[in-house]
Parts: C-alpha cells; structure tokens; sequence
C-alpha cells in the first residue's frame, strides 16, 4: 500500500522538512554495513552516468536557490555552476580557482585537469563517488552545493587526483609544485604517489598526512589530523594499506607497511603499529583490537536507490 505524503508543501519543496528541523534520513554505517549509496553506483556498469544527470541537475538547482537566498555570492555561484556545461566542468572550475595563484593560473590547472580526465575517465568516476560519499555519511552536509562549493576535503582529494596523474605521467615539477600549493590551501599534505580508490570522505581533513607508499581503498572515511605514515626503519614500501571501507577516526596514527582489513574501524587517537583484521574495531596506544563486527552486511538494490535519488531531484522540480 502507497503511504500519502504527510502534505503538499513538503512533495513541493523536499528541504522544507530540513527547514523546520526534521533532519534528512541517513544510513547507519557500520563496519558490518558499510556500503552507501556511492559505493554500489561505482560498482554498477553505466550507474555513475545515469546518476550524474540527476546530480548534476540537483546541483544546479541548489546553486539557483542559493543564488536567491544570498545574492552577494553572485560571483561564486554563476562562475561555480550555474555557467558551467557539466557537473565534471563545474568541479575542475571550482578546484583550480581555490589552487590559482600567480605561479600557476586557473585556465592552465584547468587545462591539466582536462587532460587528466581525457587519459583517465576513472578520474571522472571518482569525484562523482567522492561528493555522493560526503553527502551520505557527513551528518552536516544537506546538500550537494555544500561540499562542492565549500569543503576543503572534497577539494583536497580531487587536486590529489590531479597531481597523482601527473606524477604517472612523468610531470614531477609540475605536480609537486601543485601538491605544495594544495597543502598550503587545503591543510593537507598527501603525497603524489598515494594511491587512493573512489567514495573517499576527508572529513574536515585539517592535519591528514600520507606517505608516498600508503595505498586507500573505495569508501573510506578518514576524519581529521589523521596520519598514514611510516615507522621510520622501512625502505620501499614503508606505509599503511587502508582496505575499503574502513573509517579512521580523528588523530588516528596508522604506521608502517602494515594492512587495515576491509569495514575496520580505527577508534580516534589510536596508534595503529600491527594489522587490523577485516571488520575489526581497534582502539588505544598502541591500538589493539576491541571488537570484530560479523560479516553479515546488506545494502539496497542499486535500482531502488537510483529511483529514491531521482524521485528527490524530480519532487523539487514541482
């Protein structure tokens, strides 16, 4: 049986409830539940495109509304969005015009980005994930507009995506001058070299440090003043290897070439020095494990969460 609508104003305005204090449903991710809305669309063929529309066109109407609302950000938000052809366009626009200084100009990191994207579309893919994973696990984030526009994590991690391209591609100096300039804009310090998989949430991001050699898998939370470093007596590959679905919590030291298993939490302050198994919950100095969750996750069929995403973006066109 159909459940009406509690009334007409909210099937015509879906931020209305958020409005009058009734806070958005999220998920409860847990190390046994991990998987959000962004991890099933990275993993379905053809899914990130579909949903790309809907994002891109919910985008663009919180841009207008928030033009109407604060018209002394004019500026920021016709050059951001509402200008742009594409939601891709629209996210290299708004990263380059927060890393441009008088070295490097915003049409020359636009033009990197571009042929970043070109050689690589999984570039593409990932920021798509990466904004959907700050707004379905960031109990501050209301909407979409709000990470694309203003935090510095989401920012963070698409310039790292820039400068790990162009350190494979071979354009050192260009990339370590990028990444110096993204450390003193974004507060974070990650290296060229790290390798990091798509739907990853820096959550404040302030104070994250990561080695050369740290590798990050899909759907990661990594929270703030966070360190992926080394022990100091390794060579090579001397920094940690963080599984999917793992969520770090703030000041969290994670050192050596050592594994955090898939869906594994690391408890705030932790210093982590040996492996973490799968679904694991570690805590202390040094962390040891407090508890391992069942494998037993479920997620929603990737169907029923496209229809719920694009119901939303279609009721606030009413």
């Amino acid at each position: 049986m159909v459940q009406p609508l509690a009334n007409e104003a909210d099937a015509a305005d879906p931020f209305r409830r958020r409005r009058i204090g009734m806070a958005r449903p999220r998920p409860r991710r847990t190390a046994s539940q991990p998987l959000g809305h962004q991890t099933l669309i990275s993993r379905c063929p053809g899914a990130v495109q579909a949903f790309t529309e809907v994002l891109w066109a919910r985008l663009r109407r919180e841009a207008e509304e928030a033009l109407e609302r604060a018209p002394i950000l004019a500026s920021l938000f016709l050059e951001s969005i509402i200008n742009q052809h594409s939601f891709e366009a629209a996210v290299i626009h708004r990263v380059a015009s927060r890393l441009r200084n008088d070295v490097v100009t915003l049409p020359l990191i636009v033009q990197a980005f571009n042929r970043a994207l070109e050689a690589d579309p999984e570039i593409a893919s990932a920021l798509r994930t990466d904004i959907i994973a700050v707004y379905e696990f960031d109990p501050a984030c209301e909407r979409f507009i709000e990470p694309f526009l203003y935090f510095k994590g989401f920012h963070a991690i698409q310039a790292h995506r820039l400068t790990h391209w162009l350190w494979r591609n071979g354009e050192r100096d260009f990339c370590e001058y990028l990444q110096s300039r993204s450390s003193e804009v974004f507060q974070t310090d990650i290296h060229p070299a790290a390798r990091f998989g798509r739907g990853i949430f820096l959550d404040h991001a302030t104070g994250l440090v990561v080695g050369e050699t740290a590798v990050v898998g899909d759907d990661v939370t990594i929270q703030q003043d966070v360190t992926l470093g080394g022990t100091g007596i390794e060579a090579a590959e001397r920094h940690p290897k963080i599984g999917s679905g793992v969520i770090v919590g703030a000041g969290a030291k994670i050192l050596g070439n050592i594994i955090v298993g898939e869906n594994a939490r690391v408890a705030a302050g932790s210093v982590v020095l040996r492996p973490v198994p799968a679904r694991a919950t570690v805590a202390g100095v040094p962390a040891r494990v407090v508890r391992i969750d069942p494998a037993n996750g479920r997620t929603r069929p990737m169907d029923q969460i496209l229809q719920d995403l694009a119901h939303e973006a279609f009721v606030g066109t009413i």
